[in-house]
């Protein structure tokens, strides 16, 4: 069974990545998520729906350096390890990011049907993130000021700042496992929050680039409903939820989520 489990673990992050990646896959691609909503004419056009990204010269852009300048305080605190360890997007490690929240264990092994339904969702927020960055082609604030940020630089080199990718994706994953287990919403959707401000605390996006990721979000999810199949694969996945949380054996480790509890408290 760990066997399996690190296949599939292996197989979904190097299918996520490929979703995040800056172009279309190759059509016909058989390693790639298939959306669900692969229809154009259905998708939400991001870069019309979200505010122009703050220019020079505005209040919003001082805003937005101030507190990219403000934030570099967070290095070596608990907030910053937060910030590090919430970089990684693929599946696996997104269930991992949300199962204090959710108050449970989540694996691509024990709940396989939602890291299938958030494998396809991938290729569906790479569709409404892309778009408007490349709208806007907003600088990165680490392109802007100097100061320690929580990953390698070269990673964060040749994309965009707004909207930020990351919270477009984690405000997509707290908003559908709220729908899932609606009675831990506030803990999920409050783990959300703070997973889109560790990428101001790592340095890597302006505040104004995680507040579009949200906006981001909650359009492609009212969106995603608008799928028959995305709605069956939601129903299935609710049901997996439900059943390994009514074993009551899966529980997260306390002393991690007490960690996760503790930096997201700490405001930016």
């Amino acid at each position: 069974m760990r066997a399996l489990g690190i296949v599939i673990s292996v197989g979904l992050t190097l299918v996520l990545s490929r979703a995040f990646a800056q172009h279309e896959p190759d059509v016909g691609d058989p390693r790639e998520p298939v959306p669900f909503l692969a229809d154009p004419a259905r998708r939400p056009d991001t870069a019309r729906i979200l505010p122009p990204a703050p220019r020079e010269g505005t209040a919003a852009y001082e805003a937005d350096r101030r507190i990219f300048l403000a934030t570099r305080k967070f290095e070596g605190t608990p907030r910053w390890e937060q910030a590090k360890r919430d970089v990684p997007l693929d599946v696996p490690d997104m269930l991992k990011a949300y199962s204090c929240a959710a108050g449970v264990q989540l694996t691509p092994v024990k709940t396989p049907l939602l890291a299938g339904l958030l494998t396809r969702m991938s290729a569906d927020a790479e569709r409404a993130i892309e778009p408007a960055k490349a709208a806007n082609r907003r600088l990165r604030p680490l392109e802007i000021d100097t100061g320690p940020v929580c990953q390698p630089r070269e990673k964060l080199a040749g994309s965009y700042d707004y909207p930020s990718g990351h919270a477009t994706w984690g405000w997509s994953v707290g908003l559908v496992l709220a729908e899932l287990a609606p009675e831990r919403s506030t803990e999920l959707l409050a783990r959300a929050r703070s997973y889109a401000e560790s990428r101001v605390v790592c340095g890597a996006h302006n505040a104004s680039a995680i507040q579009a990721g949200a906006t981001n979000a909650a359009a492609l999810v009212a969106a995603l409903h608008g799928s028959a199949d995305f709605r069956a694969a939601m129903d299935a996945a609710r049901h997996e939820m439900a059943a390994v949380r009514a074993t009551g054996k899966l529980v997260p480790e306390a002393s991690a989520c007490a960690l996760e509890a503790q930096a997201a408290a700490m405001p930016y």
